[in-house]
Parts: structure tokens; sequence; C-alpha cells
């Protein structure tokens, strides 16, 4: 494949650096654009017009999975491979229902992005070895997590409010209003069975959404 213009979404510049000398090592890649937050994501979509946004999840601010929902109601089309540490079927399942078409972990070796680049620019939906087989692990067990049953923006929004987000700033960021996130707040307590806030931090930490080294102490302890 030849000509491919990518996009690089990660909030790390040293990151960022090691994987565009690595994209553009590869005759025909070029990464015409790299920011490290999910708006300016959105907007470098808009004034780039990648085939390909390369996306991690964990970002300041709105997360990678939120600007992909973003991204994809200003076009349909997009292409878009997340590439994160993350790997867990509920923060995967939540990608792919945002609209990503591939999801590559970081452990990786360098070949299997390249691959998934290419891949998911020609528009085929692609995931590394290690989150098939988790994804493949939770559909034999039976079991669905309470938070698979989130929309990609419920999703999003209890990732902010476990991770110590207020309201009025998740509203900000989120382009709500701040009593409909704290709407939101308690239906999602109620729709994944979280007794508390506590527990609905749990849950959160359980599902992958956040790791617990992101819990503020003030809301676990409540």
């Amino acid at each position: 494949m030849t000509g491919v213009t990518i996009l690089l979404v990660d909030d790390h510049p040293i990151v960022r650096e090691g994987y565009r000398r690595l994209l553009e090592r590869q005759p025909g890649f070029v990464v015409c654009a790299e920011v490290d937050n999910a708006q300016s994501a959105y907007q470098a979509y808009k004034e780039c017009k990648p085939d390909i946004v390369v996306m991690d999840i964990t970002m300041p601010g709105a997360s990678g999975i939120e600007a992909v929902r973003h991204i994809r109601q200003w076009d349909k089309n997009a292409r878009i491979l997340i590439f994160s540490m993350h790997l867990g079927a509920a923060t995967t399942l939540m990608a792919f229902e945002a609209g990503a078409l591939g999801y590559v972990t970081k452990s990786s070796a360098p070949g299997e992005l390249i691959r998934a680049v290419s891949a998911v620019a020609s528009g085929t939906r692609v995931l590394s070895e290690d989150v098939s087989q988790v994804l493949a692990a939770d559909r034999l067990a039976g079991t669905s997590h309470p938070v698979n049953d989130l929309s990609p923006r419920e999703a999003e929004i209890l990732r902010l409010l476990a991770s110590g987000v207020a309201s009025e700033d998740i509203a900000e960021l989120l382009a709500l209003s701040p009593k409909t996130v704290r709407n939101q707040h308690y239906a999602i307590k109620s729709k994944i069975g979280a007794r508390n806030d506590a527990h609905m931090v749990w849950l959160a930490v359980e599902a992958g959404l956040i790791q617990i080294n992101d819990v503020k102490i003030e809301l676990a302890q409540d």
C-alpha cells in the first residue's frame, strides 16, 4: 500500500516520536499530523483528513474513545486504529462500538502495528493477538461485565468520574451541562449496579476503564 497519511494521537511526545519514526520508515507512510489530546485530534482530523488515525486511549481530559466517537460523528468513514496499553474486553468492545476499526496493544511487536495500519487503512478490521485472546476468553466465560452495557458516552463519563474529575469539568470536556452529567452519574451507577461511588470506581477499574493509580483517594474513600 502506498500514499497512506496518518494522524498520530498520543499524549507522550517521546512515544509519538518513536512511533512516527517507525511508521515513516515504511514506504508511502506519512504522518500528516500528531497531537496529544482528544479535542486536538478532532480538529487535526478535520484539517489533515488522514487515511487513518492511530489513537491512544488514555490522555489528559477526554479519552481516545471519546475522540473516536467525535471524529466518526463528523466522518462516518473515518478509519481509526486504537493503539493502547489497555488490554480488556470491556475497553475493546467500547472502542469498536464508538467506531474504531482496529485495536492493537502497545506490547505488540512493531511489525504488528505496521500490519494493522495497512489493514485498517484499507478498511479491514484488525485485532492484535493478545486482544483476540482476551475477547475469546471473555466470550467463553459466558459472562458480561456490567460496564459492557454502557454506551461509549456513558463509559466516558464513568471513566472521568472514577478518575475523580468534577462534574463541572466533565461537562466542559464533553460539551454537556453540569446537570446532565450529574443525572448521568446516578443513571450510570444504577445501570452497572454500583452501590455507591466507591463501588462505581471499583467496577471501572475492574473493567479496565482506568488504572488503580488513576483513582483519586477522596473518591475511593467516599
